[in-house]
């Protein structure tokens, strides 16, 4: 993830202080060119950092993300850290294979307590 500063995180905090907009207003908010947001809002949606909503798929509507949100909390680490990602992503949340099978086993219905009585 390569962010552009301050442009990047402008358009962020624009987003997370103004809610959900598009490009002309976000330029209004940054100090920046519309054409500067213009092309760094979609490179902000394929990190994950904004999200396209509608209500049109060509509406240009965008608000923060979850994972933007995190980008804001640790934007003073962006030049500390060589893997920005890997720090606002946080730990990994994938469950372990017993917690998978576990989970898998409540969704068919079964029971981890065996009751030899019953």
């Amino acid at each position: 993830m390569k962010l552009r500063q301050p442009t990047d995180f402008l358009i962020l905090e624009a987003l997370e202080d103004k809610g959900r907009n598009v490009a002309t207003n976000l330029a209004s908010h940054t100090g920046k060119s519309r054409k500067n947001i213009n092309t760094r809002l979609p490179v902000l949606e394929d990190y994950g950092l904004v999200n396209k909503i509608g209500p049109a798929e060509r509406s240009g509507l965008y608000e923060i993300s979850s994972l933007g949100k995190a980008a804001l909390v640790y934007q003073d680490q962006y030049d500390e850290v060589d893997d920005f990602e890997a720090l606002i992503e946080g730990p990994s949340a994938a469950p372990t294979a017993q917690d998978g099978d576990a989970q898998a086993g409540f969704v068919r219905g079964e029971d981890e307590s065996t009751d030899d009585d019953e």
